[in-house]
Formats: C-alpha cells, sequence, structure tokens
C-alpha cells in the first residue's frame, strides 16, 4: 500500500511512518516540519530562507507586530511545485484540517487537488479543530486546554490560533475536508471523546511510539534527581507551564542539593529528546485527560512524567499500576507530588518501569501501523 501523511506537529506520523515501514508498505510525508522543531519529512514545504539571518529576524519582528507569517509566501510557492508529484496514493491521512498551513483559498485547493489526484483520505483528531475546539469551549469536559482561556478571557490574544478554528472561513475548510475523508480517527482521549457521537469517527487508535528508537533511560541511584520541563512558549498557557514554573520555585528552595532542574524553551526536537535522556522526572502539560506525543515518547525512556492520566485514561486501558503522575493545574498539588516522587526513589523506579512497559504494550508503533492500516482498508 503507499500511503501519503500531511502534515506533522508531533512526530506522530514519522513514527507511524516507521512502522508502515517495517510492514512492508511505502509511506510518505509531506510537511513544513513544525518550524522549530525541525521534524523530517520526505516532501518538504520548509521556509528555509526565513530560518537563516537576516530573515529570520525580519520574520519575527513581523510577525511580533502585525500578526503576519512572512514564510506562508514560500511554503505555498513549495507546496504549489510539490502538488503534481503527490498522486497515486492508495492513502492520504491529514494531520488535521488545516495540515500545510497556507492561506485559506490556497489551502483549499491544495487539498481538493490531493483527494482528486488520489484515492481514499482520513483526518486525525489530534489537535485543535472545530470539532474539538467546540467541545472544549462548551464545558463538555472537566478542563481541557482551552481551559486558560474559559477561567481568563484576557488571555484571548495568546489563543488566535486555537480560536480561528472557529471562524466561518475554518468552518467552512473543516466541512469542506469531512465531507471529502472517508472517517476520523482520534488519537486520544482528548480527542476521542469530543468526537465520540460524530458519524465519521472511526475509533481511537493511540498514538505509535517507537520503542525500538527510543532506549530505556532511567538515571540510576546516587545521584541528583533531574527535572526536566521544555517549554514550547507558544503553547504556555495551554500546557500549564505557569503552574509547573511555580511548583519548582518550592522545589528549588527545599532540595537545592538534591535535583537538577533543566528548563528550555523552544528548543528542536533532537536537542530536546537529548537533554530528557538525563532526566528522571518529565513536566509535561496540567490540562489533559491523556498523554500527548512528547509525554509518550519520556514514559518509554522510563521517565516519570506529569501529564494526563484522568480516571478515564485508566479505565480506558485498565490499569492498577502507575505509569505517570496525574498533573493538576494547581501548584500546590504539584509541588506536593514532586515533593513525594523525590523522597521515594523506590516509588519513582517502579512508575519509570510501569510507563515503559505500558507504552510497549498499548503504543507500540509496529502494532498502532497495524491498527491503521486495518482502518484504511475497512473504509
Amino acid at each position: 500500500m503507499k500511503i501519503l501523511l500531511a502534515g506533522e506537529y508531533s512526530r506522530l506520523h514519522n513514527t507511524l511512518k516507521e512502522g508502515l515501514e517495517k510492514l512492508g508498505h511505502q509511506a510518505r510525508i509531506v510537511s513544513a516540519g513544525d518550524d522549530f522543531k525541525a521534524y523530517p519529512s520526505d516532501f518538504s514545504i520548509r521556509p528555509l530562507k526565513y530560518e537563516r539571518f537576516p530573515w529570520r529576524t525580519l520574520r519575527k519582528a513581523v510577525h511580533k507586530f502585525t500578526g503576519r507569517d512572512m514564510a506562508v509566501k514560500d511554503k505555498t510557492r513549495r507546496l504549489e511545485r510539490l502538488i503534481p508529484e503527490l498522486k497515486g496514493y492508495d492513502v492520504v491521512q491529514l494531520i488535521n484540517t488545516y495540515p500545510f498551513e497556507t492561506p485559506l483559498p490556497r489551502e483549499k485547493e491544495f487539498l481538493r487537488r490531493l483527494f482528486d489526484q488520489n484515492d481514499k483520505a482520513f483526518l486525525l483528531a489530534c489537535g485543535d479543530d472545530l470539532v474539538t475546539n467546540t467541545c472544549y469551549l462548551e464545558g463538555a469536559m472537566r478542563y481541557s486546554v482551552l481551559t486558560p482561556l474559559m477561567e481568563n478571557p484576557f488571555l484571548k490574544d495568546k489563543f488566535q490560533y486555537s480560536l480561528k478554528y472557529l471562524t466561518p472561513p475554518f468552518r467552512d475548510l473543516h466541512h469542506f475536508v469531512m465531507d471529502r475523508v472517508r472517517a476520523v480517527i482520534p488519537t486520544d482521549l482528548d480527542y476521542a471523546i469530543p468526537y465520540r457521537d460524530h458519524p465519521k469517527n472511526a475509533g481511537m487508535i493511540p498514538n505509535p511510539v517507537n520503542v525500538d528508537r527510543l532506549r530505556y533511560e532511567f538515571p540510576p541511584p546516587g545521584g541528583k534527581i533531574v527535572i526536566f520541563h521544555g517549554i514550547n512558549t507558544g503553547n504556555y498557557d495551554k500546557k500549564g507551564n505557569f503552574y509547573f514554573e511555580n511548583a519548582l520555585k518550592f522545589i528549588r528552595r527545599k532540595f537545592k542539593d538534591k535535583v537538577e532542574i533543566i528548563e528550555t524553551r523552544d528548543l528542536p526536537y533532537d536537542r530536546y529528546m537529548s537533554l530528557i535522556r538525563k532526566a528522571h522526572i518529565v513536566l509535561d502539560q496540567v490540562y489533559s485527560y491523556d498523554q500527548g506525543y512528547n509525554a509518550l515518547e519520556s514514559m518509554a525512556m522510563g521517565k516519570v512524567v506529569f501529564t494526563g492520566a484522568e480516571k478515564e485514561f485508566y479505565d480506558h486501558y485498565g490499569l492498577q499500576e502507575e505509569v505517570c503522575i496525574n498533573a493538576l493545574p494547581d501548584i500546590m498539588y504539584l509541588k506536593e507530588q514532586l515533593e513525594a516522587l523525590i523522597e521515594d526513589p523506590v516509588r519513582m523506579q517502579r512508575i519509570s518501569e510501569n510507563a515503559r512497559r505500558f507504552v510497549e504494550r498499548e503504543h507500540h508503533y509496529i502494532d498502532i501501523a497495524r491498527r491503521y492500516l486495518d482502518t484504511w482498508i475497512r473504509y
């Protein structure tokens, strides 16, 4: 089978590609690599010119003062040249309804051409889209990545990326895509719940994780306990980084001789992962029921991850053992959870081992690739 994976925001499509290739299928990715994260693509529309000085500086300045991204024109030109090559695939899968982030009229035309010159099309639910964000803003879940906005409307400017999916032009794009895809595949509970009653919901397929590539690396006892907190400034409020930063202030004071805290901002993926390898504890996000991609890769390496682990998650997988720490938007709760771990290395080791086994069992990239193949064939 020939598969084209359109768009990349978390390494999900790259890992799915690895699983599909292990099973003997041909998979290709077309994407811009998600800005500073620089994920690889077979067909790259990455605006390389704007990553070099002085264009990078100019791009940031223009975006800051006008909200306009100068690199969009470059991406659009690159995709226009590539589109004729992106044909003859059995399956095209979109990372979301706006996978290329080109101007909307062009995006719609690019997608129309992809749909017309290939066979089946599918859509992932793994981030911002109309159905998911509407569910979150209606308060259908106890909390979500849009909870900070609901609690503080003054943050509206920081949530423009998410809110644009609710505007009429993006609603139109959503319906255009939804009319043409065979089915929608949610990738974790934070998206499966909003899509639960959607007529095109094919059922959740968990994120694939390449456990062959990610070795178990829980640092041995004896040295300082390393806590890693990697911040993506564009998602600062959505991930609840404020709560982690303030909880760490207490930890620094109380355990200054026992812990090493690594805090970073906007690192490329490879550098980000190299620092995680040194850590015992990883602080991921507070506003989720389930684990996103960074959390799962950290868990595969045996890190004790503060992320989504609500009752719905434990019930879905039938878990009895701790595989991660359920992070909540509560500074004192996070402080207490960190203190308890630092003072109980045996529990940390146990969670570390449970996390690795859980990812191997439920997120193995080859098993997940088989589930995608079954779904694509079924539809």
